[in-house]
């Protein structure tokens, strides 16, 4: 909410669905041979990441109710949720929190959007 009022959901979701799709492979590429010890010690690969997801996150508020309706197996609530957490109570983001949404969560959710955008063309805009 900005100055009371709430973001409007996009009229272009499917780009709000690359706009997914484009940071949550890069984190994946950032964190590819990775495991859990690897990834909390490197801190620019964890501060990438961190970005990426926040820009993720961004584009899941901006496709609105249209996220749950069409995929409610993810959790969009807090898909919304980390990128708030990530700009606001960082010093507080824990690793393993991350990286169980970076190595469980990211991946499905990213086939899903993945299969979904593959009935439209990649120029198309709106659903």
């Amino acid at each position: 909410m900005w100055n009371g009022i709430a973001p409007l959901p996009t009229k272009r979701p499917l780009i709000r669905m690359r706009d997914i799709i484009e940071n949550g492979q890069a984190v994946l590429e950032y964190t590819l041979g990775m495991d859990f010890t690897i990834y909390s010690k490197n801190r620019l690969t964890k501060d990438a990441s961190e970005r990426c997801l926040a820009r993720l996150s961004e584009a899941a508020v901006k496709l609105g109710p249209l996220a749950e309706e069409l995929f409610p197996q993810h959790d969009w609530r807090g898909i919304r949720n980390l990128g708030n957490i990530l700009r606001h109570d960082y010093p507080d983001v824990l690793d393993t929190v991350i990286w169980a949404a970076i190595t469980h969560r990211l991946p499905p959710l990213l086939a899903d959007l993945e299969a979904f955008l593959a009935r439209y063309p990649e120029d198309q805009e709106t659903l």
